[in-house]
């Protein structure tokens, strides 16, 4: 099992959609898929937290795919479509107490988050 230790601190998550939490373009065969874990996943991420889904998708498809996240209970606060294809870049700064601000995971292509769990660290 793979933790995910983070502060107690109120985070921003940027999650991307296809391949990370559904099965890659399975949204072109006119039905997403749910990867394994997903909303076991989602279920733990805190209330006070903002989740921003990032997709390549055509904006053509936002009406499906907020239906099918929503069908899933899948909140987030903002979602991004018509992304380019190319790596997602995040900056940003360590805070003055050391701790790290950013974090990236790379997943095997739907592979899915059952092999994640997140822990709250309340010393960071």
């Amino acid at each position: 099992m793979n933790k995910i230790i983070l502060s107690a601190l109120s985070h921003t998550w940027l999650i991307d959609l296809d391949g990370t939490v559904v099965v890659h373009n399975s949204h072109l065969t006119g039905s997403d898929q749910l990867l394994p874990g997903i909303q076991e996943f989602w279920k733990n991420i805190p209330d006070n937290d903002r989740i921003i889904i990032l997709t390549s998708r055509s904006s053509s498809f936002s009406k499906t795919t907020i239906s099918f996240l929503r069908a899933y209970s899948l909140r987030f606060d903002h979602i991004i479509f018509d992304l380019p294809h190319g790596e997602r870049i995040l900056i940003n700064d360590t805070k003055p107490s050391g701790l790290q601000t950013a974090f990236a995971l790379n997943l095997k292509r739907d592979s899915g988050m059952s092999n994640f769990t997140l822990m709250t660290n309340e010393d960071l």
